[in-house]
């Protein structure tokens, strides 16, 4: 009888090659595993079905972990404002540890030998894949057919054609992964330090031209309804609005990164709801935070984003952190105006209860009618008095 092993499964390139690799050279008795988390329609799910099972699974399991990818994961990026290097949402590196959990739940479920995932030798999805299997799991063997083969995408296609599959191989020379945080997208123009994505290679193409405003709703952080529309999840305020902004174009760009195994990469992504969300969500927080809130919260955000890309989601100072974050969102609710054009977006201004820039207390470079002139005179004084007093001391020395 044949060994079981699970495989996590997205019905790409990588993932047929190891259906047929790990049953045809390997013996394995396939169990795939897809983990929904935003990227894949109805109709695409049962497509991605039928074809595990054209290449030879023995059965085939379908995840919707949408709403819980958003409540364990992003609705703390967010929280967070969180941009690797200023620029990126992570929005592969979330979802794969969501995955990757959720993998690792059903090789418990049916008892397998093994568990296999097609990530490369160099990039990072190898690193968080095998590190929460290794938590989640111990003792399961970890099976890496294109990671072990060193196999590049022009191999596997041939490989595949030799053997009969059927697939748009065309469409496979780009790496697409596609989640509710946004897609990613690889291919020969992100492989060297010059180049950018052709037009036909981004998976949402410009076709609204005319401006539009928009309102997002923030209620304590958490984006529920955009213009005059409300939501029971922010997952689906999170798709609505991907569905407005994404044919502008916004949201695109290529992150040049730090890799968990110390090499530079770059990649394609685009993330029109995730960068709309994030900045809006940031201008609210400018308006209803105090300094230090949003100097602490950038500091903790900034930790989180990085030692989430790097796969350490397990670890539990990141629920230290998610407490904290959770808290500082007390309140952050109100409405945000941006406006929508094609390849930008800028952010008009915010209406909330809680807002701190109140002409109550004064309008700034204008008029102060909390303090007084006499007030300030003095406080110039005191607020720099131990500078003044080390500018003396050492100027005497100096003499």
């Amino acid at each position: 009888m044949s060994e079981k092993v699970v495989l996590g499964f997205s019905g790409g390139l990588d993932t047929s090659f190891c259906v047929k690799y790990l049953r045809e050279e390997k013996g394995y008795e396939v169990h795939s595993i897809i983990v929904n988390t935003g990227g894949f329609t109805a109709a695409e799910l049962e497509q991605i079905e039928k074809h595990a099972y054209t290449l030879g699974v023995k059965t085939h399991t379908t995840v919707d972990a949408v709403r819980s990818y958003y409540d364990t994961i992003l609705k703390y990026l967010v929280f967070g404002n969180v941009l690797k290097n200023n620029t990126y949402p992570l929005s592969v590196s979330a979802e794969r540890l969501s995955q990757a959990l959720h993998i690792a739940e059903h090789v418990k479920k049916l008892g397998a030998a093994a568990v296999a995932h097609g990530s490369t030798g160099a990039g990072n999805d190898q690193v968080r894949f095998d590190m929460i299997f290794h938590i989640m799991i111990p003792g399961v063997q970890i099976i890496t057919p294109i990671r072990d083969l060193k196999l590049s995408r022009e191999a596997e296609i041939a490989w595949l054609k030799e053997r009969g599959v059927e697939m748009n191989f065309e469409k496979a020379m780009y790496s697409i992964n596609k989640g509710l945080w946004g897609t990613s997208v690889g291919g020969k123009e992100t492989l060297s330090s010059k180049g950018m994505l052709p037009e036909e290679a981004w998976p949402t193409q410009v076709t609204a031209t005319d401006a539009r405003e928009v309102k997002l709703h923030f209620t304590k952080g958490e984006l529920d309804g955009v213009d005059d529309q409300s939501f029971s999840h922010p997952s689906e305020a999170i798709q609505y609005l991907q569905s407005i902004a994404g044919p502008y174009g916004v949201g695109r760009d290529i992150h040049v990164g730090d890799t968990i195994i110390g090499i530079k990469g770059r990649v394609g992504f685009e993330a029109a709801a995730p960068m709309v969300i994030l900045k809006a969500h940031h201008a609210l927080e400018k308006h209803v935070l105090t300094k230090w809130q949003l100097q602490w919260k950038d500091q903790l955000a900034q930790f989180y984003g990085n030692w989430l890309h790097e796969g350490q989601i397990l670890d539990p100072v990141m629920r230290d952190i998610e407490a904290f974050l959770q808290h500082s969102q007390q309140q952050v609710t109100g409405d945000v105006f941006v406006q929508l054009l094609p390849y930008r977006f800028q952010v008009i201004g915010i209406e909330s209860p809680y807002d701190l820039m109140n002409s109550k207390f004064g309008k700034y470079g204008e008029m102060n009618t909390g303090f007084t002139g006499e007030d300030v005179r003095g406080f110039s004084k005191i607020f720099g008095n131990q500078t003044s007093i080390w500018t003396a001391v050492n100027s005497d020395n100096k003499a």
